[in-house]
């Protein structure tokens, strides 16, 4: 009478795609205090996902990071300038208020 066994075993790639698919979330927070008294607070957050994954649940910040995305630098200069223009508005119109007082 012979025993089978099922064994199932994961290779590396297996459970790289299975994280990747998935995601996986490691928080913690490191406190570091002197007497009772709380001096530094780390907080750490770490997602591993796919970029499919990112985007599906909401993340995607890299794509408006300048150093990473040179689309983002045209949207942020954009942005500044709009920003820019808006101040020099606001300014001008302060000082015209001050100049019919």
């Amino acid at each position: 009478m012979a025993v089978e066994h099922n064994m199932q075993s994961s290779t590396i790639v297996d459970v790289l795609e299975k994280v990747l698919d998935k995601g996986v979330v490691i928080a913690g927070d490191i406190t570091v205090g002197i007497a009772d008294i709380e001096l530094i607070t780390i907080k750490i957050r770490l997602i591993v996902a796919s970029v499919d994954k990112a985007k599906e649940i909401g993340l995607d910040w890299w794509e408006s990071d300048p150093y990473l995305s040179s689309k983002a630098i045209d949207h942020n200069t954009k942005a500044i300038e709009q920003e820019n223009k808006e101040l020099r508005e606001r300014l001008q119109a302060l000082e015209n208020k001050l100049e019919t007082k």
